[in-house]
């Protein structure tokens, strides 16, 4: 597996380290609001000791990989695979980037780069990305990326305020993908 994927210029992507635990949770902390909308984490994240935890938790997930994303030199949030399902040669992708970087097309472009790398390295045959009804910024990734929206999943997110939200589900075939 690779420890660092370079996305753009801008955009480094890097697997996270226990050294990184600091710089994850201040992200979490000063983005407390506009990312607990959608993130149930955020709330269970009140220390540096949850980040660490968090990341040490990886370790017993060998499949799993989680990327910080660096833009221009910058820390701006995580990007990486999870519920990976080796046997079938299928993954989820999950990301989360601070308010203040949005809308520059990085979640965007290291979504591609890890679909790349999924297709073409881990040799995965199915991508997913599952996004709340209601988080339309979210949506417009994988949509933007021609992913295939395949329905809804009712009450399939669990928010930390004990309500559960519907979910679209999208997907991108091994066949299907062409990297814009």
């Amino acid at each position: 597996m690779r420890q660092q994927l370079t996305v753009s210029h801008e955009i480094e992507l890097q697997v996270i380290q226990e050294s990184d635990a600091e710089l994850i949770f201040d992200a979490i902390d000063h983005n407390r609001t506009y990312l607990g909308r959608w993130l149930p984490f955020v709330a269970l994240t009140r220390e540096v000791a949850d980040s660490l935890a968090f990341i040490d938790s990886l370790q017993h997930k060998k499949a799993e990989q989680v990327f910080k994303i660096n833009y221009r030199g910058k820390f701006g949030g995580l990007i990486g695979f999870n519920m990976v399902d080796s046997h079938n040669l299928k993954l989820e992708i999950g990301y989360w980037l601070i308010e203040s970087l949005q809308k520059n097309g990085i979640i965007t472009r290291s979504v591609a780069a890890l679909v790349d790398y999924a297709f073409s390295e881990l040799a995965i045959n199915r991508v997913q990305i599952n996004c709340a009804v209601a988080n339309v910024a979210s949506q417009k990734i994988p949509q933007r990326l021609g992913f295939i929206l395949e329905g809804v999943q009712r009450d399939g997110i669990l928010l930390t305020n004990g309500h559960f939200v519907d979910c679209e589900i999208y997907s991108m075939l091994k066949r299907e993908w062409k990297r814009l």
